[in-house]
Formats: C-alpha cells, structure tokens, sequence
C-alpha cells in the first residue's frame, strides 16, 4: 500500500470514528455502518485499513474493554458480507443488508459474554439490547436509503482524483 494511501485511509478511518462520536447523542443511530459499507464497495480489501484504524481509536478514547474486543469481528462481519455482495448495486438491498446487520449487532457483540460468563450472560446481555438492536436496524435502514448514493459519488471520486491522478502525475514526472 502507497504512503498517500495509506493517509487516505487513516484519514477515512478517522471520519468513521469522528461521526460515531458526533451521532453519539442518539442510541445505536450512527453512520459507521453505511460508510464500512460504502468504504468496502470503493476500496475493496483496502478498507479494512481504515475500519480497523476506527476500531484502534474507539479503543483509544473509550478504553480497551471487553466490548472492545468485539469491535475487532464484528466490522469484519460487515465486510465480509459487503464484500460477497459487491456485484449489487440496490440502494433497497443495501438498505436492507445493513438493517440486518443493525439487528443483528447485538448478537454479534455477545459472544464475548458466553466465554466470560456463559450462555446465560451472553443471552441476557443480547436480550437486554434488544431496543437498542431494533433502533439500530431502523437507524442503518434511513442512513442506507439517504446516503448511499451520495457517499458512493463521493468516494468514487476521491478515490479517482485524489489517489490514482496523484500517481498517475507522479509517473509522468518520473
């Protein structure tokens, strides 16, 4: 990976982190999860450089606790799955692939519980969220809608001028 790269994607990972502190107010209403989204469809295996420079400072400014650790599958989970879908192009799929995840986020993030205290902790620290869980679906579903085709303009073009026309004027100097 190139150094300018490299600042883009620190600094992407950066905006992840910036906008989860800012929609902070709101429970489980945050933009991380349609830029992951949207980071993974532009920057391919790339953006796991900037999702896991968000986790690093998540880690940093709220402290490294058991939640923490779960930071570092669960973006992963949404890669992944952002990754085998990356031939689709529907805002209502992507819409609905990242409620899904919203919903599912609670249950993903229990599995820390069930080795720390069992099935019974993992399930009622999964139950407890539930509200959270549904409010983070719905949160994910109108952010997907509203910005997907914005935030894709975007970075598509960040990705054209910024990182490939500076190499591409590098070599011609060369």
């Amino acid at each position: 990976m190139k150094v300018k790269e490299l600042a883009v994607l620190a600094l992407l990972g950066a905006i992840l982190h910036v906008s989860q502190v800012a929609m902070a107010f709101l429970p489980n209403v945050e933009p991380v999860s349609i830029l992951v989204l949207v980071y993974t469809l532009v920057f391919g295996r790339k953006a796991l450089a900037a999702v896991y420079a968000y986790v690093f400072l998540q880690g940093v400014t709220y402290g490294f606790g058991l939640w923490w650790f779960m930071y570092l599958y669960v973006w992963a989970v949404l890669y992944l799955i952002v990754r085998l879908l990356r031939r689709n192009d529907s805002v209502l799929v992507w819409a609905v692939v990242n409620g899904l995840f919203g919903l599912s986020f609670g249950a993903l993030c229990s599995l820390p519980y069930l080795f720390a205290g069992g099935i019974g902790t993992a399930l009622a620290w999964w139950t407890s969220g539930l509200m959270f869980d549904i409010l983070h679906c719905a949160g994910n579903f109108a952010l997907t809608l509203a910005l997907y085709r914005p935030l894709m303009k975007v970075l598509k073009l960040l990705k054209a001028r910024v990182l490939y026309d500076i190499q591409s004027r590098y070599r011609q100097r060369s």
